[in-house]
C-alpha cells in the first residue's frame, strides 16, 4: 500500500532550509515535519518550536529514528555525501542541496548507494523546476530559433555574505574546509546544469577562471574561496558558450540565460518570468510565466516519493552538472583545457 503521508527529517537549519524548505514541507499536506538537527542546537530547537516535532541532538539521532522517511540535507557542501550515504543505508528517502558533494569518488558513490538502497536521491537543482526555463526547453525542442550555436549564462547576486543566515564572510560558505568551493559550487552549479538541460547535452569540454575580487576575510586578507568565476564551454553537439558567476553583484541580481540559434534568440529573464524570442526576420514573441512562489524542490521531492511521480532533478539527472563543475575547477586551476 502506498503511504499518503511523508514524515520529514531535516538535516541543517540554516537560511536555505529557513526560506524554502522547511515552510514549503510545512504547506504540504501530505507532509509531517518530524524532527530537526543543526550544529547550532538553539536553530534547530527554534524550527521544532515554530512548526511540531522535535529537535535532535545529533544528526546520527536524527538518521537513526525509525518515525522518519526521509530527509532533507541542508547542511556544509562537505557533510553532504556522508550524510546522504547513511540516510540511504538507514532507508530513508533523500533530498540532498546542491552541490551534492566534493568529490568525483562521492558523487558516483551516492549514486551507486541510491541504486543499492532502492531509495530516492534527488538534488535541489530548482532551477530545473522552473516554468521560464521549462517553457525555453520546449521553445527550443520546437526549433523555433533553428538549430542552437551558442549561448551565454550568467548568475550573480551579492553572495552568502549577504544572504546567509551568518552575515559576513565568517559563515561557512568561505571556509574552505566546509565548501571546498565558492561561488562556483554556490551558483555556477546551477547554471552548469541548466545550460545542459535546456540545450538537451552534455558537456565535453571546459576551459576556466576564478579568481577572489573583493570578498575579504574578518583579517582583511582575500578570502580563500573564489567570488568569481568564467567557464567557457563547448557541448556535443559543438554548440559553445559562456556561464559567467559571481558573489559581487552588489545591485540587482542577474539570472539570465541567453541562447543563439541559426534563425534567432531565445532570451529567459529570470526575474520576469519570461521568455523572449527574436527572429531573424525581426518578429518577437513573448511568452510570460506564472511567477515563482516556490522553488518547487520539496513538492517535486514529495510527489516522487510517495507517488512515483517523474522528477527532473534525480542525482542521475544532475551528476553531468557536477563532473563538469570538477573540470570547470581544475580547468581554472591548471589553466588547461580539460575535456570530460
Amino acid at each position: 500500500m502506498l503511504k499518503t503521508r511523508l514524515r520529514i527529517g531535516v538535516l541543517g537549519c540554516g537560511k536555505i532550509a529557513q526560506v524554502r524548505h522547511i515552510p514549503e514541507y510545512a504547506a504540504n499536506p501530505s507532509v509531517e515535519l518530524v524532527g530537526f538537527y543543526d550544529f547550532v542546537d538553539s536553530r534547530a530547537a527554534e524550527m521544532a518550536q515554530r512548526y511540531g516535532g522535535r529537535a535532535f541532538a545529533s544528526a546520527q539521532e536524527l538518521l537513526a529514528c525509525k518515525d522518519i522517511d526521509a530527509v532533507s540535507i541542508c547542511t556544509p557542501n562537505y557533510t553532504h555525501a556522508s550524510l546522504a550515504i547513511e540516510a540511504l543505508r538507514g532507508g530513508k528517502h533523500v533530498l540532498c542541496e546542491k552541490p551534492m558533494a566534493t568529490t568525483p569518488a562521492e558523487c558516483e558513490l551516492m549514486v551507486r548507494e541510491a541504486d543499492a538502497c532502492g531509495k530516492m536521491l534527488l538534488v535541489a537543482h530548482n532551477q530545473r523546476l522552473w516554468q521560464v526555463h521549462q517553457r525555453a526547453r520546449a521553445l527550443l525542442e520546437e526549433g523555433v530559433i533553428g538549430k542552437p550555436l551558442s549561448f551565454k549564462a550568467c548568475f550573480g547576486h551579492s553572495g552568502p555574505d549577504h544572504w546567509g543566515i551568518e552575515q559576513g564572510t565568517g559563515n561557512w560558505f568561505f571556509d574552505r574546509s566546509k565548501s571546498a568551493f565558492g561561488v562556483m559550487a554556490d551558483l555556477g552549479i546551477h547554471k552548469l546544469d541548466l545550460v545542459q538541460y535546456l540545450l538537451g547535452e552534455e558537456m565535453k569540454e571546459v576551459q576556466a577562471v576564478r579568481a577572489v575580487l573583493d570578498k575579504i576575510d574578518a583579517a582583511g586578507k582575500p578570502v580563500r574561496v573564489e567570488d568569481n568565476a568564467v567557464v567557457l564551454c563547448r557541448m556535443a553537439s559543438g554548440v559553445i558558450g559562456t556561464v559567467t558567476v559571481s558573489w559581487t553583484y552588489y545591485g540587482e541580481e542577474d539570472n539570465d540565460t541567453v541562447i543563439y540559434g541559426s534563425k534567432g534568440t531565445l532570451e529567459i529573464l529570470s526575474a520576469q518570468d519570461l521568455v523572449r524570442v527574436r527572429r531573424q526576420d525581426g518578429e518577437v514573441c513573448e511568452y510570460r510565466l506564472p511567477p515563482k512562489t516556490t522553488s518547487g524542490v520539496i513538492d517535486d521531492f514529495v510527489n516522487a516519493v510517495l507517488r512515483g511521480a517523474p522528477s527532473a532533478i534525480t542525482v542521475k539527472a544532475v551528476l553531468p552538472a557536477m563532473r563538469a563543475l570538477f573540470a570547470a575547477v581544475e580547468a581554472a586551476d591548471t589553466g588547461k583545457k580539460i575535456c570530460l
